[in-house]
């Protein structure tokens, strides 16, 4: 048996209990809806198994769908590399709600969490004994690029996925999911001036742009490679921006409120939290069926190709044409849309293979401002800003 290295540290769930934390039962309607996505014949009834709606009334016994969705019939054990930030809080409450068990693997301390790092291979093997399933989120962000070494970012976003990949394999690992970002495309994401915005499916071409871009595409292409030679199911999703903090572009920051911008970026370039976890949820469970797939994970946006010409010139135009009243209901915030937008994410291979569907979209957002409500879900809300490093009260703070 792999023996644990001795600096290895494990917070207890009775250590700032999830538990104990008030967003505990709000993530219950998250998980209650995952599993009504599975199918509309499926209902889940109060301790019981996924119960086959078209005989329910007649009395028939539970439908246990074992072939086409395993993951969420039956207990495993999931490694979740980044339980300190916002997507792997999520993550450990959704699959412990669902009756997963949950180790993590992070430089901070949380809840069933490792206190080590995915470059020190010792203690990724230790953490890989008795896993099923790998979530990797853990990651150096767009945001320490101008105060972390590119050395930095291949040690951790490149070396340590492939870490994890071959350890995962020697574990025996059943299934992968590699949380990657749409900043990989890197330049594919800004057209030359004068050209229209850019319409990004995970057809389009990768074009570098900063060193956490491409170690992000390496880390894609490495899980490629450990599929090809090794058979490992493995899930890249690429999401967008779903993190609660304020800008990285402090143009931005200052022009806009934080809730104006996150709002306007739902058009085109944003995912809820609590629709990202859900994305893993399902990636989980479609892994072995897939294989090896690449998705991009972001709300459903309301253009199309032949808006993509205005976007870039105004705005502001199309979006009152799809929206009659955004404009009512920003005036009464004091908020203003973008003057131009120059990429719109598409999620059409999420939706249809993965078998998404983001709740969380800009009409949602609109139509929950006009009544005086909040635009996030209350996953989102809960879990709250992290920042980026050890101080989190610092967003561009590695500590």
């Amino acid at each position: 048996m792999t023996q644990a290295p001795e600096n290895l540290r494990v917070i207890p769930r009775d250590v700032a209990s999830i538990g104990e934390r008030p967003h505990r039962d709000r993530l219950v309607g998250l998980l209650r809806r995952h599993i009504l996505d599975v199918g509309d014949q499926y209902r889940l009834e109060p301790g019981d198994h996924l119960r086959d709606r078209r005989h329910a009334d007649a009395g028939a016994h539970d439908a246990i769908r074992t072939a086409t969705r395993p993951f969420i019939l039956g207990a495993v054990r999931v490694l979740i590399t980044g339980t300190a930030g916002h997507l792997g809080e999520g993550l450990v409450q959704a699959l412990g709600e669902l009756g997963h068990g949950v180790v993590g693997l992070d430089l901070l301390e949380a809840p069933n969490t490792v206190v080590g790092s995915i470059v020190d291979r010792a203690c990724v093997r230790c953490c890989m004994q008795g896993v099923e399933a790998v979530v990797h989120a853990a990651t150096l962000h767009k945001p320490h690029v101008g105060a972390s070494s590119r050395e930095e970012f291949v040690a951790t976003n490149v070396s340590g996925t492939l870490i994890l990949l071959e350890e995962a394999v020697v574990a025996g690992v059943e299934r992968f999911v590699f949380t990657s970002s749409t900043s990989a495309f890197g330049r594919a994401l800004v057209p030359p001036p004068g050209a229209p915005a850019a319409w990004i499916t995970e057809d389009v071409a990768d074009v570098p742009r900063n060193v956490y871009g491409v170690t992000k595409g390496a880390a894609e292409d490495l899980c490629e490679l450990v599929h090809r030679d090794h058979g490992l199911a493995v899930v890249i999703l690429r999401t967008s921006r779903f993190f609660p903090e304020g800008d990285d572009r402090e143009d931005v920051r200052t022009a806009y409120t934080g809730d104006n911008a996150k709002v306007n970026e739902l058009l085109y370039r944003r995912v809820d939290l609590e629709d990202a976890v859900r994305a893993h949820l399902l990636a989980l469970e479609r892994a072995p069926e897939i294989g090896f797939g690449r998705y991009i994970i972001s709300a459903t946006t309301p253009f199309s190709r032949e808006d993509l010409a205005e976007l870039r010139t105004d705005a502001p135009a199309v979006v009152k044409r799809l929206f009659p009243n955004y404009e009512a209901v920003y005036a009464e915030l004091g908020w203003s849309m973008f003057p131009e937008i120059e990429r719109v994410y598409v999620n059409d291979r999420a939706r249809s293979q993965l078998g998404w569907s983001p709740h969380y979209d800009f009409a949602r957002a609109l139509d929950s401002l006009a009544a005086g409500g909040d635009w996030r879900s209350e996953a989102a809300r809960a879990i709250g800003a992290k920042g980026y490093g050890a101080s989190a009260g610092d967003v561009y703070s590695l500590g």
